[in-house]
């Protein structure tokens, strides 16, 4: 018998933006493979995280997701759903919203941030009561000049890779001290709980540094002129991928035309801050899609063109605070709602 850790991870009731919250169980194990199935549900104070009241206070987690925890031994990672003591999905639960039960849906994130210096309480190469050089040369630069948070990133990329997360790159971004990674999966569930996964990896890593981490989409302010992050979402299903008809991507594109408000409600809060027409985002009260376009609300990639119409789509109005699971969950619904 070997005893495990097992970490588990769910999303709080704050609204609009919700926060990662875990605990560790360590459980006796013969011969565990790393499994969903051999796991158990467990509960929570809900009192403590605004999801019940203190008369009647006990919440459910339920085992979604398992990954290797690369850094704990015998470590796992557990990523959950939220029920209430009944059994169901509780009002927070967001991943329990999404029609995509047979992972039709593809998605690909790019998750900006901003590694934080908890001493300055300012992004990694900003100094204290001033602004380093205009953004320009950051943007996938290389050299101590430029480029800071570089050990982190590089850790945290090993971490995912080792967790089994299906991670796609890095790359430092426009402003000083901000960063991307990608992530993709064939489903929508998956995608969130990877996003959520590689989210709290990077978080427990900045404990080493001093650091922490900001998804705030404008974090030095809506009136400073530096992009703000995102958190782009490639889609695709099997019409998408398949179709070879630009007709049936325009009719895609214009189902997302009437339902603008309904997405940015669950795009981020204080997107407004960073969708303003400018740093490469379209208006927050305007609609648009172009092949190439990153100015778009909605951008057709060069290379679905040139693949005969058969490709993806990337909406880039979603904020870096964005849940994953409720962003994929309201795209899913738009395009199924295209008249095809």
């Amino acid at each position: 018998m070997a005893k495990i850790k097992l970490e588990y991870i769910w999303l709080d009731g704050y609204f609009p933006t919700q926060n990662m919250r875990s605990k560790t169980k360590v459980e006796e194990h013969e011969n565990f493979q790393g499994t969903i199935e051999e796991l158990g549900m467990w509960s929570f104070d809900g009192s403590s995280t605004k999801q019940a009241s203190g008369g009647s206070s006990d919440c459910l987690l339920k085992p979604v997701a398992i990954y290797p925890d690369p850094a704990r031994i015998n470590g796992y990672l557990v990523m959950t759903e939220v029920l209430n003591a009944d059994g169901t999905p509780h009002v927070s639960n967001g991943r329990a919203t999404i029609e995509d039960e047979d992972n039709d849906f593809w998605f690909g994130f790019e998750q900006e941030y901003f590694i934080m210096d908890t001493k300055t309480q300012l992004p990694l190469g900003f100094p204290i009561g001033g602004y380093p050089a205009p953004q320009g040369m950051y943007y996938c630069s290389v050299g101590g000049k430029n480029t800071h948070g570089r050990l982190l990133v590089e850790k945290h990329a090993d971490l995912c890779i080792d967790a089994g997360l299906n991670f796609e790159g890095i790359n430092q971004e426009v402003a000083s001290g901000q960063w991307e990674f990608q992530l993709f999966a064939k489903g929508a569930k998956q995608a969130g709980d990877e996003i959520w996964i590689a989210r709290y990896l990077l978080d427990r890593l900045t404990e080493q540094y001093g650091y922490y981490i900001d998804y705030h989409p404008k974090p030095l302010g809506k009136d400073m002129d530096w992009n703000g992050s995102g958190m782009h979402a490639n889609f695709s299903n099997t019409t998408l991928r398949t179709c070879g008809s630009q007709e049936v991507y325009e009719k895609i594109c214009e189902a997302f035309r009437p339902v603008v408000k309904e997405h940015i409600a669950v795009y981020g809060e204080f997107n407004d801050q960073r969708l303003t027409g400018d740093h490469e985002t379209a208006s927050i009260n305007d609609f648009s899609y172009g092949v190439s376009d990153r100015g778009a609300s909605i951008r057709i990639p060069i290379i679905t063109v040139e693949k005969g119409w058969k490709g993806w789509l990337e909406d880039r109005r979603p904020a870096s605070n964005g849940d994953p699971y409720k962003i994929a969950g309201r795209i899913i619904k738009t395009v199924k709602s295209a008249d095809l």
